[in-house]
């Protein structure tokens, strides 16, 4: 693009003026070629009103001619206007002096913004004005964000650096310059706030605070006011901030360069001195310093010069209490604080000092002046040593000491130089005093550093201060563009484009001039030390050494000054004084006589050079520019110093990143938001801003991204060259068209890079594009108005002819309508008058004719009714008597047939009663059951048969699998024992000790138990004894009523004595010879037991050659006794003999005889002592024992004895009942015999059993004696082999997959075997009953008849009389014998059972005793293994109990699926009847034989028990340990609940101090678990809700009347009755409001990032788009490569999130729609803070975009019912904002712009309005006025409110409606997930 194209005329460009800088015009006519003339037209709306005063002719000139003589030299070209005010100078298209100078002048004249960014500068105007910009909201609003996310603001450069700290790990600089005036110290200031507030510690020492305080003290001794500035810092500091690694402050350090000690003693006009000196003047009154003698600052001459002593809105007595507040802050004493005061009052008064000429060469102090003397006095120095050596100088030569009297001129230099360094010694110890306060106890980790230096100065006259300062900025100034180029560099390096190297202004040369060999500094301190060496022979070596430099000039007048051409300006200096302030000499005698002081302080001012440098460490102190004393080794210069701390300052930032902050000063004037063009652009200049600018045009200073750039410029490329899918092809095929140079740009890889000016050509290729559519699109639309225009017309004059006509014929129609309307209506008149009369005559006589008729018929009715009835009469008389004829006949037949009946029943009763009674009968009956029972068994045997097989294939590969085990437990056994390591040991001894200890205390525990437990059974004893006592007596009672209701029976049976004791004697023969029967018996089945155990083992040795083979210990041997067929064929003749039951000589023969306990704990021992044995062998490895087999066989074992000792106990006390009968045998006796009849059968098979399983654990204990080891391989018995084969069996049955469909043949086998058991059990059972039915029969009926009846059975009990009698009288002695039976029986099983808790308690005491005896005898190791051995016994046992208790119930199942099988296999067979009337039979057994015990359904009373040691595990299970995932399967609130149920228990029971602990614990739970786990939202929810549910819970079950309303009856019987609570619901609301703000700090949290995003970012509408030309430079360096892309969808998932989790846990709804509320307004805050700091933000398509995207919000509330929540209403200040946004910006809309805007605050419309920025040409700014109008109107408001930005921090306050729970207490059930069964019991 050529420069004709262009220079056309109406191009705008920039021109020089002497005046202004520069000044705007438009060209007139085209530019051709070089050289030429062109007219231009000067702009006026480019000169402010303050300049058209100042330069009227600026206002005459409009036109004029610019001569063009080169092409290099055309005018610059301007931006358009769009581009106008952008936050980044380097985004303009442009890039040149006077578009920077012009943008600044917008932004801070026009838009009143201070700061603009300019590539990595910030540059800083001084507003000369507070701004309430610096607050802790915009620190909050910047922190966090990325560097051009926000408008400019020295809190975002801040930000910056301490993201780059944190992130990447590099130490930061902060480089603040700018000349006096400019705000530098302002600006140091708020960036060291901004990092207190973010960097921040939570320790005591809060380090940040005393950072900030060190600035009062620093401004009032270093800061003075000068003509520029009222607060101007008279020094440079860089201050290092100090960082932990959380990133907190730690600490600080400053170091202080070039203080301005000249003002001590001179100011000029309107100036003044350090404002210490007025701050103690003003506040002279206070009692601390009236004893320094302080005068007003008028009366002093060292703060008297300037004339000028105040400052505007200074109080200067509160500034002063402000620096004392500080120094006691930073730890200063009381007594340092006030000599501080005490030397700077001393200097005031020194400075009154007048010293007068005395003989012309010398001098002396006024003899009665009293300022020495107050002066001496606060120094603390002799005051004639003063006097003397003011005056008068010591001079030293070779061999002697002269005293050389000074002139008046010297003396008075002398004293200034005195006073200087007196101030320099105190500024530098304060300094020092300052770093050792800020000085970090911790380890320091990064720092930021905050550099406050002068800029570059240039005055009139210019001597050694401004030479050190452009010395140090021009090696900063060196740094700066080597960072500048870096930056530049590395970007074009990460985008992979082509670029040339470029080319920077390099000041090495001036640096070069000053500081090198031979340089500026090093001739200086060389003249310094010859003894007669001047300023002037300084220069004349200048002059000879370096005039040939090019940065080096001569002055064409004067020969004491020289020119240094610096990278700003060109700079003459002056000379005269540079030794004298190089040397900074102060006289020896005067050191000597402040190191005489009698104050501490002052003396110490003064100390030699080294205590300084052992002080300092290494680190670099306050530059120390004032004399050390007398020394023969010369004393560093001035110069060399500051080359020197320059040199480190230069290492520090060379180490750092540094960033920016250039402070620019308006005007002169100090007028607020007043911009001078010609003072702004010297310091654009002098700072460098100028110099970024020129490296940024010199490469590629407009950057778009593929994407954005294609979303604008797509308007100038065809459909061809545009392929969506890939935007950078797209752009490489439109952009070449458009710009044909290719030099102009470059494509990255993400990114296009342009020269400068041709983003402002794609600008305006843009725009004449959408200029021309523009007009296309009006001509058309004109050319379609004019159309509709005609169209109308022709239509309307149409309208009107047609409307006419029609009028005419509608009238016309009228007069036809209305008079046939008239015609109509006569017609009908006269038909009505017709009709009327007709109707009149027809009704009157109808109503004749109905009366006449209704009469008749009534008649013809009642006639009718009286013959109905007459009838009905008749009927029912007759049919009563026949009924009464035929019921008699009836009754006659009836009574005929019963007595024929009852004569047939009684002899057939008879003839039953002698069959039942013969032998043979019962011998048939049982036979058929019995072949029944025979037949079962032999099928049992086969069965048995073949399971046997099956048993053995499965032992077989069992052995197989124990070798294999066997092989693998060896190898872990190996590797186990390699891993032990000695650590772990030492680990495991201390644990073991540890334990020990514990157990020590355990056992202490169990003795004090005992003693209690002793206690409470000798107690108890008592009561039972006591009880016994009763017992007794009431059992004499019962006897005695026994004996009177004996009496009153025999008398009514009629019998006497006689024949009572003949039945007595009958029955005692007849027992007798029961006896006999039942002894051969006894004998018979000896015999027949020792042949059958013959036979088997003849048997086994036939069939099993290994040994001997036992049945599975789980197969009851009832089943297996049955004889088999081959045993049939051998033994033939027991075959014949029929088997009468389960008590034959053939059941007892079978039976074997089984071992006795004594045997089996014989065995036991042996076998313990075995082990014994082998553990005490040494060397041994101890074969592995199964604990748990032996634990559960022993367990047995005693259970079995147990259960014997019952039966033989019960066994015995009816033998000894029978004995004691047969003195006195009465009803009684067939009372017991009878009912005992069953019980004896069973308890006989019962024995049996009993027997049958003592032999198989005795068996079981003999292999477990000979073979201890089933697992590793060792030999095992035969018996031990069975009983391994039918455990694993069992274990395979049990691990079985039930969903496999492939059946198991030993699992088929065993299901039958057990069906056909249980059946013959069933069998079992019913032989029995049938067998005791009998008994008593027998014994009833024919000891009645030999007794009463001469023995005729028949005719016993003939009318059931004396039967009825008997069964009254023995159910009444039954009753009375249960009961106290039962008594006893109770009291004996109570009492036993104690005995035995009371042994098995000091048998394990016993045992814990021994252990702990054996344990501290034992070596290290023998203790590790027996605590081990004795932990692993004691959890088996543990384990085995778990594992008996499962295995029962397992059992009980089983047997229950088995019955259910028989019964429907039964069923299937045809035997429902049988079934039914067995059924029915054993109810009615029961209840004629069994006591029943009916059980009610327990009615629980909604109460948790626990005990007080059980507190601390409940409360971890139910809130500690609990988790959400857990709770969501449950009820609702249910730990609230649980946790209520237990104090409804505490309260239950009165116990105070137990409800106290309880909800103790349970706060404090609360608060553990939600600190805990604060960054877990489902957790804090989860108790967000329960505390609530906790809470209401507490109101509603507290008894008063007010949370009663909705409470069931059920619900009020459960309130509490002992507690008042209402302290503790105090507390709990108080935790819930605690747990709710925590949970929206969490959901804050969680948000925050999404909101601007979100709100501001996202784009939903599709081709609307805010973005502008920008630079795009990439501000922040900081992002993290890794950070996740937020949008309105990623907020809507949280939203969604929230909502599911709240009502997952159900919180409130009440308490939902508070917390959207809160969290809808910090979403609206959030971002209507950020829109107020984002100027990219401020425009028409955003606020479409934005109320776009707060309507989605608002459809969210609706979707979830939240709209009446509030939350809508929350967002009404951003949704304002964006229609703020959207508005007309006019003057005729300033009333409905106010309307529209109630809420918000005026600062916030008007930064709105400054924001707005359009992103098309075609939009319009918003004019000043409408801005001004808009001020003005909002002044009307009631309440004006000032905040700029809405407080994130507010909060609603938060309410917990009352909600009742329609949940009963006792409803709740306590699922088995929460493991609360052995921590509290549900009553």
């Amino acid at each position: 693009m050529s420069a004709v194209e262009l220079y056309t005329k109406g191009a705008r460009v920039w021109l020089p003026d002497p005046d202004v800088v520069w000044r705007g015009a438009e060209l007139l006519e085209d530019y051709k070629e070089a050289p030429c003339k062109l007219k231009v037209h000067y702009e006026e709306g480019e000169i402010s009103l303050q300049d058209l005063h100042l330069h009227q002719k600026l206002a005459k000139e409009t036109e004029s001619v610019i001569d063009i003589k080169d092409k290099t030299k055309l005018p610059h070209l301007r931006n358009p206007d769009i581009l106008i005010g952008e936050n980044d100078l380097t985004s303009l298209s442009y890039l040149n002096e006077p578009e920077v100078l012009y943008n600044l002048k917008v932004r801070f004249e026009e838009r009143n913004i201070i700061y603009t960014y300019c590539g990595i500068v910030l540059v800083a105007i001084n507003p000369y004005e507070q701004l309430d910009i610096y607050n802790n909201d915009i620190i909050q609003a910047y922190s966090g964000q990325d560097m051009g996310a926000m408008d400019p603001h020295i809190y975002a450069v801040a930000e910056e650096a301490y993201k780059r700290m944190s992130r990447f790990e590099q130490n930061q600089s902060i480089i603040v310059s700018g000349e006096s005036g400019a705000g530098k110290t302002v600006s140091a200031k708020y960036a060291m706030r901004y990092f207190a507030m973010v960097g921040g510690s939570q320790a005591e020492t809060q380090v940040e605070k005393k950072v900030l305080a060190s600035n009062p003290i620093m401004e009032a001794i270093g800061n003075a006011k000068t003509t520029r500035n009222d607060n101007s810092s008279r020094f440079g500091k860089y201050i290092e901030i100090s960082f932990s690694k959380s990133n907190e402050i730690v600490g600080a350090h400053m170091r202080t360069y070039l203080l301005e000690k000249s003002r001590v003693v001179f100011q000029a006009k309107d100036e003044r001195n350090y404002h210490v000196f007025y701050q103690l003047c003003a506040s002279r009154e206070l009692p601390e310093l009236k004893k320094f003698g302080l005068m007003p600052a008028e009366k002093f001459y060292y703060t008297s010069q300037g004339k000028n002593p105040v400052i505007d809105g200074v109080d200067d007595e509160k500034e002063y209490r402000t620096t004392k507040e500080a120094m006691k802050m930073l730890g200063l004493s009381e007594k340092d604080i006030n000599m501080i005061f005490q030397i700077f009052s001393a200097v005031l008064h020194f400075g009154n000092v007048k010293i007068n000429e005395k003989d012309g060469e010398s001098s002396e102090m006024a003899p009665k002046d009293p300022s020495v003397g107050i002066a001496c006095k606060l120094f603390g120095v002799d005051e004639s040593q003063m006097r003397t050596w003011i005056c008068n100088k010591k001079i030293t030569t070779v061999g002697e000491t002269l005293t050389k009297p000074l002139t008046a001129a010297q003396a008075s230099f002398a004293q200034d130089a005195l006073s200087k360094c007196i101030y320099s010694k105190l500024f530098d110890w304060i300094v020092t005093q300052i770093n050792k306060a800020l000085v970090s106890q911790t380890k320091l980790h990064r720092f930021i550093g905050v550099l406050d230096i002068y800029g570059f100065e240039t005055f009139q006259i210019n001597s050694f201060e401004q030479f050190c300062i452009n010395y140090a900025n021009e090696k900063l100034q060196q740094i700066f563009n080597m960072h500048v180029f870096k930056l530049e560099q590395e970007e074009y390096v990460k985008e992979a484009i082509e670029w040339s190297f470029i080319d920077y202004y390099d000041n090495q040369p001036c640096i070069d001039l000053i500081e090198a060999k031979l340089g500026i500094l090093d001739l200086l301190d060389e003249e310094c030390k010859v003894p007669n060496g001047s300023d002037k022979n300084w220069c004349q070596k200048l002059y000879g050494k370096h005039l040939k430099h090019s940065h080096f000039q001569k002055p064409k007048i004067g020969m004491e000054s020289f020119i240094i051409l610096h990278f700003a300006d060109k700079v003459t200096y002056t000379a005269k004084g540079f030794l004298d302030k190089n040397r900074d000499a102060v006289s020896e005698e005067h050191v000597n006589i402040m190191k005489a002081s009698e104050y501490e302080l002052v003396a110490e001012l003064f100390a030699d050079l080294e205590s300084d440098a052992d002080a300092s460490k290494g680190r670099v102190q306050a530059l120390q520019s004032g004399p050390k004393g007398t020394s023969k080794k010369m004393r560093k210069t001035v110069g060399s110093q500051f080359r020197e701390s320059l040199f480190l300052l230069m290492t520090t930032l060379n180490s750092t990143s540094p960033h920016y902050i250039r402070c620019i000063k308006p005007n002169d004037l100090k007028a607020a938001f007043e911009f001078e063009p010609k003072r702004a652009v010297e310091q654009l200049r002098a700072c460098g801003v100028l110099e970024t600018i020129r490296i940024s045009a010199a490469g590629f200073p407009s950057r778009w991204t593929y994407p954005e750039f294609f979303q604008r410029y797509r308007v100038l490329a065809i459909s061809k060259d545009i392929n969506r899918k890939d935007f950078r092809k797209s752009c490489q095929n439109v952009l070449p068209k458009l710009i044909q140079d290719p030099d102009k740009y470059r494509f990255g890889k993400t990114k296009i890079f342009f020269r400068a000016g041709q983003v402002a050509y794609l600008e305006k290729l843009r725009a004449d594009k959408l200029r021309a559519c523009g007009i296309m699109i009006q001509k058309h639309v004109r050319g379609w108005l004019m159309k509709n225009k005609y169209q109308k017309l022709r239509i309307s004059v149409l309208g009107v002819q047609r409307y006419g006509r029609g009028l005419l014929a509608r009238r016309y129609a009228q007069h036809l309508r209305e008079t046939r309307a008239a015609t109509t209506i006569q017609k009908h008149w006269r038909g009505y008058k017709t009709r009327k009369s007709f109707n009149r005559i027809q009704k009157a006589v109808v109503k004749l004719q109905s009366v006449i008729r209704g009469y008749f018929g009534r008649k013809d009715f009642k006639r009718r009714l009286y013959e109905h009835k007459t009838t009905i009469i008749q009927a029912r008389v007759r049919a009563y008597l026949a009924r009464r004829q035929y019921k008699r006949v009836i009754y006659g037949v009836v009574k005929i047939q019963g007595h024929f009946k009852r004569r047939k029943a009684k002899a057939e009763l008879r003839q039953l009663k002698i069959e039942a009674k013969s032998m043979d009968h019962m011998k048939n009956v049982n036979k058929g059951l019995e072949n029944k029972i025979i037949q079962l068994q032999q099928q049992l045997d086969s069965k048995k048969k073949v399971s046997t097989d099956v048993i053995h294939k499965q032992e077989e590969t069992i052995k197989q699998l124990e070798t294999e085990k066997e092989k693998l437990l060896i190898t872990a056994s190996e590797a186990a024992k390699a891993s032990n390591k000695v650590t772990e040991l030492e680990e495991e001894l201390a644990r073991l000790r540890k334990e020990l200890e514990q157990e020590r205390g355990e056992k202490q525990d169990l003795i004090s138990e005992k003693q209690l437990l002793k206690n409470k059974y000798d107690k108890e004893v008592g009561q039972l004894q006591s009880e016994n006592v009763k017992i007794k007596a009431e059992l004499d009672e019962s006897n005695r009523k026994l004996k009177e209701q004996s009496k009153i029976a025999t008398v009514a049976a009629g019998g006497d004595q006689q024949k009572w004791e003949e039945q007595k004697l009958q029955f005692l023969s007849d027992m007798e010879s029961e006896r006999q029967h039942h002894q051969r018996l006894v004998k018979e089945h000896n015999r027949l037991l020792q042949r059958f155990e013959n036979m088997q083992g003849e048997m086994q040795m036939l069939t099993s050659p290994t040994g001997h083979k036992r049945t599975p210990s789980d197969i009851s041997m009832i089943s297996l006794e049955s004889v088999s067929p081959d045993d049939k064929k051998d033994d033939g003749e027991e075959g014949e003999k029929e088997d009468q039951g389960y008590g034959t000589e053939k059941k007892k023969r079978q039976a074997p005889v089984p071992p006795s306990a004594s045997s089996m704990e014989k065995v036991m021992k042996e076998a313990t002592a075995e082990k014994t044995d082998k553990e005490k062998l040494p060397k041994v490895p101890e074969a592995g024992i199964d604990v748990g087999l032996m634990l559960k066989l022993q367990n047995k074992v005693k259970s079995l004895e147990k259960e014997r000792d019952q039966l033989r106990a019960k066994l015995e006390g009816l033998e000894e009942e029978m004995k004691q009968g047969t003195g006195a045998f009465s009803e009684s006796a067939f009372t017991t015999l009878k009912d005992n009849a069953y019980f004896c059968l069973s308890m006989q098979e019962l024995e049996n059993e009993n027997d049958k399983l003592k032999r198989e654990c005795a068996k079981l204990m003999e292999s477990i004696a000979k073979t201890t080891n089933f697992n590793k391989g060792g030999k095992t018995t035969a018996a031990g082999k069975e009983f391994l084969g039918h455990r694993m069996s069992l274990r395979r049955h049990k691990s079985e997959d039930p969903t496999k469909t492939v059946p198991d043949p030993s699992k088929i086998i065993n299901d039958q075997f057990e069906a056909m058991t249980d059946e013959l059990e069933r069998r079992r059972e019913e032989c029995l009953q049938l067998r005791a039915l009998l008994a008593e029969k027998s014994i009833s009926t024919h000891s009645v008849a030999k007794q009463s009846y001469g023995g005729q059975d028949n005719i016993v009990n003939e009318d059931n009389e004396l039967t009825m009698a008997y069964k009254s009288q023995r159910d009444i002695i039954r009753l009375l014998e249960n009961q106290l039976q039962k008594a006893e029986g109770e009291l004996k099983k109570k009492v036993g059972d104690y005995d035995a808790e009371v042994k098995e308690l000091r048998k394990e005491n016993d045992k814990q005793h021994k252990l702990i005896q054996q344990s501290l005898s034992m070596t290290p190791d023998a203790k590790i293994e027996a605590t081990m051995q004795h932990e692993i016994t004691r959890l088996t046992s543990e384990n085995l109990d778990l594992r008996e208790v499962i295995d029962k119930q397992a059992d009980q199942i089983r047997k229950l699926k088995k019955m259910l099988k028989v019964y429907a296999k039964r069923m299937k067979d045809g035997e429902a009847a049988e079934i039914q009337a067995e059924l029915e039979k054993e109810e009615t057994k029961s209840v004629e034989n069994v006591a029943q015990i009916k059980h009610r359904e327990r009615n629980y009373m909604g109460m948790l028990e626990y005990k007080k040691e059980d507190e601390g595990p409940l409360i971890k299970v139910l809130i500690l340990d609990l988790k959400p995932k857990v709770t969501s399967a449950f009820l609702p609130g249910l730990p609230a609940y649980l946790l209520f149920m237990c104090v409804r228990h505490t309260d239950y029971i009165n116990d105070d101090e137990k409800v106290r602990s309880f909800l103790t614990s349970t706060i404090n739970g609360i608060k553990k678990v939600v600190k805990k786990h604060h960054d877990d939202l489902e957790r804090v929810t989860l108790w967000l809700a329960n505390t609530c549910r906790f809470l209401h819970t507490l109101k509603q079950y507290s008894g008063e009347k007010q949370f009663q309303t909705e409470n069931t009856p059920r619900q009020n019987e459960h309130c509490l009755r002992n507690f008042d609570l209402a302290e503790y619901r105090q507390v709990f609301s108080d935790l819930a409001v605690w747990i709710y703000q925590t949970l929206i700090k969490l959901m804050e949290a969680t948000i925050q990032p999404s909101i601007v995003s979100a709100v501001l970012e996202h784009e939903a509408i599709a081709g609307l788009t805010g973005s502008k030309p920008s630079g795009l430079r990439g501000r922040s360096s900081s992002r993290a490569e890794d950070t996740p892309e937020h949008s309105l969808d990623t907020l809507m998932k949280s939203m969604n999130q929230f909502v599911r989790t709240l009502t997952q846990h159900a919180v409130d709804p009440e308490l939902i729609k508070q917390i959207f509320r809160q969290l809808y307004y910090f979403l609206g805050a959030s971002a209507l803070n950020n829109l107020l700091l984002r100027k990219d933000m401020c425009n028409w398509s955003k606020g479409m975009q934005i109320r776009y995207n707060l309507s989605h919000l608002e459809q969210w509330l609706r979707d979830n019912k939240l709209q009446e929540s509030g939350a809508g209403n929350t967002l009404e200040p951003i949704v304002q904002a964006s229609q703020l946004l959207q508005a007309r910006k006019t003057d005729a809309d300033v009333d409905s712009v106010y309307e529209m805007c109630s809420k918000l605050t005026a600062p916030q419309i008007v930064k709105i309005l400054n924001l707005y920025t359009p992103v098309d040409e075609f939009e319009e700014r918003v004019p000043i006025s409408f801005i001004r109008k808009i001020q003005q109107k909002l002044k009307e408001r009631d309440h004006v409110e000032t905040s700029l930005l809405m407080d994130l921090k507010f909060s609603y306050s938060v309410t917990f409606p009352f909600n009742p729970s329609k949940i009963a207490l006792e409803s709740i059930d306590i699922p088995e997930q929460l493991h609360l069964g052995n921590l509290v019991t549900r009553s």
